[in-house]
């Protein structure tokens, strides 16, 4: 394993020895980081998580306990998966082919699920591969999603859909006078064509 300082994995955790884990983070009890894997600086994995091989996480992720993180899922800075969250990685799962005959690694091709910069995936909910969630977007608890996901979208349901927008802080935004309010930060936001841009984005 290639770890840098500060790293804390405990004796339970599994992690291949080609790991390589940022500076600062920490895998606790139970949890499984396969080979290849890539953690940035202060992740956290919780208790029986699952890192698939070659999976990536940026810097400040946290992945909550028993998430299932499937390769060849890419986690950008400060992600957070919720406890129970499965990202899947075959569209068209089976565990034999036409034949009969049981598939092995070299009879499908995985797909992953990509996760930008600040989003948040809540407990139970699952992603199904291939899909991207946009920045700062936020899938409620117990959701599947199946398509992309706009920045800044709050999807809900089954399928998921949205059903708001969120801001940076997460807190679900305001319409005011055109535009839309973080009722924490007052930050505001602009949309257009069915997408949400930060004020100082818009022209």
């Amino acid at each position: 394993m290639n770890s840098s300082p500060g790293v804390r994995i405990v004796d339970s955790a599994d992690v291949a020895a080609d790991a390589e884990i940022g500076e600062g983070s920490s895998v606790w009890h139970l949890a499984q980081v396969r080979e290849g894997a890539v953690l940035g600086v202060n992740c956290v994995i919780g208790r029986g998580a699952y890192i698939g091989t070659g999976v990536e996480l940026g810097d400040n992720c946290k992945v909550q306990n028993y998430a299932l993180v499937y390769e060849p899922a890419k986690l950008a800075d400060g992600v957070f998966i919720g406890p129970g969250v499965v990202l899947t990685n075959d569209t068209f799962p089976r565990a034999v082919n036409p034949d009969g005959s049981l598939k092995s690694a070299h009879d499908w091709q995985p797909v992953g699920v990509d996760i930008a910069r600040g989003a948040s995936i809540g407990a139970r909910a699952v992603c199904v591969a291939p899909v991207h969630i946009g920045e700062w977007a936020t899938v409620a608890a117990g959701s599947v999603v199946t398509r992309d996901v706009p920045n800044f979208a709050l999807v809900a349901g089954v399928p998921a859909r949205r059903i708001g927008w969120v801001g940076r802080s997460g807190q679900r935004l305001v319409e005011s006078d055109g535009l839309w309010i973080c009722p924490e930060t007052s930050a505001r936001y602009a949309e257009r064509n069915g997408e949400l841009m930060e004020l100082n984005d818009v022209e």
